[in-house]
């Protein structure tokens, strides 16, 4: 009983070693040249960048991967921990450093804002961490959580603290006076495409996790996708690359088949469908699984990017591997991202090495060319907060782009927006109502990122484990 795994991102990876460690036969077919999904690098020229995601955080869940297959994470990979999280800049020189260390934060906090700020800080990251450790196992290990569930399963403290029901920005504002303060934390909802002043609070749960330690790895987050495409290889999984699957063929109404973009009929018993989860309601896997998943709204997809690979050189403020550039007015600027870009963005910038630089703002995923002077805007903030930016080589890539590169998403890189607080429990789950067919990646339960795909991929394998020992005599 062959799986057949459609897409060899992080999700697909990840469920081809869970099931092949168990024994199973697994074909991947992948439309693109290589694995990783989002983290297959950007060459320009004879150089090559991270045009994704750029950072690892959740360990572990790397780990109980590899250990699952009889393997060690760190015998594939050196991962380097970064002792300084992320570097913030304002306007007129203003700067702060968040550290790994949290004593190092508090203490930077205070010498920035204030001693009250920072005692607000602590209670803020301590609610945090109490967040996080609620909800790891009901809800990011958990099948098919429900709020229901959840509220059963918590203490009250516990359903308080969690506190779904206020957006984040409001919740900031009760720990933060200082507008900065709010500015830097409120970022983190945009890790997962949202705007801090729609998702609910329950997102500070991210501030924790990247708490929680932050990894740069050595070679790159291709040195990752390579890791775990090799494992799969070791373990006896198929690949095929520039092979994109067309369609899903039943039989008695039960998967049976897919077809491949060269007409070959790959057959199997089960399928994972690693892909933005809108290709499967608009049918682009055939009209037979449309119904596998709800298409999304318009306004409910996540927010796009505008992204630059750049060679430069640089004159001002020292960087970070991880550099936040914000604007003056926050609320102005998602206001304006509802409608196109800001005209003040605020720029994320990741140095590479040797030159090497990922700039990144955000943009609404509505699968428009971006504006003739966003270049010209997203330098000129760097330039307001003190950074000169001349580039050798600059390769841009918009909403436009990633449209074409990931099919009906819009542009979307983060699938649903987490706005309300019912929306991440509407994510698709796993297990779809067509026997035999799974869902897996960033636009599924647990969320978007590197591990969270992941764990999609693995809570896929766990479910299509289950389901067959069912249909065992």
């Amino acid at each position: 009983m062959a799986t057949v795994i459609i897409g060899a991102g992080a999700g697909g990876l990840a469920a081809a070693i869970a099931l092949a460690a168990q024994g199973q036969q697994v074909k991947v077919l992948e439309s693109q040249a290589g694995p990783g999904g989002k983290m297959l690098p950007v060459r320009v020229g004879d150089t090559q960048f991270d045009s994704g995601p750029t950072v690892l955080t959740m360990r572990w869940v790397f780990e109980e991967l590899f250990e699952c297959a009889g393997d060690s994470l760190e015998s594939h990979l050196k991962l380097l921990p970064l002792q300084t999280l992320a570097r913030h800049y304002w306007s007129k020189g203003q700067t702060l450093d968040i550290f790994a260390d949290p004593q190092q934060t508090i203490d930077a906090i205070g010498h920035f804002a204030g001693l009250a700020e920072a005692e607000s800080y602590r209670a803020f990251a301590a609610d945090c961490s109490r967040i996080h450790q609620s909800l790891l196992t009901p809800f990011l290990r958990g099948q098919r959580p429900t709020p229901w569930g959840l509220a059963a399963s918590m203490p009250l403290r516990d359903l308080l603290v969690i506190n779904p029901f206020e957006t984040y920005w409001h919740a900031l504002g009760r720990y933060f006076k200082d507008p900065r303060l709010q500015q830097l934390f409120g970022r983190y909802a945009t890790y997962c495409g949202s705007s801090p002043f729609k998702a609910p609070a329950t997102l500070m749960l991210v501030a924790d996790v990247e708490a929680s330690g932050v990894w740069r790895v050595e070679g790159g987050m291709a040195a990752l996708s390579n890791a775990l495409y090799d494992r799969a290889i070791k373990l006896g999984v198929e690949f095929h690359f520039d092979c994109a699957a067309e369609r899903i063929e039943f039989t008695n109404a039960r998967v049976s088949a897919v077809i491949d973009q060269n007409g070959l009929r790959n057959a199997c018993s089960s399928v994972i469908i690693n892909a933005d989860s809108a290709a499967v309601a608009a049918g682009l896997f055939g009209r037979d699984v449309q119904h596998a998943c709800p298409k999304p709204a318009a306004k409910e997809r996540s927010l796009s990017a505008i992204t630059w690979c750049a060679v430069t050189e640089d004159i001002g403020v020292p960087l970070a591997h991880h550099t936040v550039f914000f604007s003056d007015d926050y609320k102005t600027e998602f206001m304006e991202l509802q409608q196109g870009s800001a005209v003040d963005p605020t720029v994320y910038v990741c140095d590479q090495g040797q030159g090497r630089k990922l700039l990144l703002i955000n943009a609404p995923a509505n699968a428009q060319s971006p504006p003739a002077d966003v270049e010209e805007a997203m330098l000129r903030r760097l330039s307001k907060s003190g950074l000169t930016m001349s580039a050798k080589t600059m390769f841009r890539r918009g909403p436009q782009d990633f449209a074409m590169l990931y099919p009906a998403s819009s542009g979307a890189l983060y699938g649903r927006a987490s706005h309300g607080w019912l929306s991440t429990f509407q994510r698709p789950k796993a297990r779809t109502k067509i026997p035999g067919l799974y869902l897996a990646g960033g636009t599924t339960h647990p969320g978007p990122g590197v591990p969270m795909a992941a764990l999609a991929g693995m809570r896929a394998a766990e479910a299509l484990l289950q389901d067959r020992a069912l249909m065992l005599p």
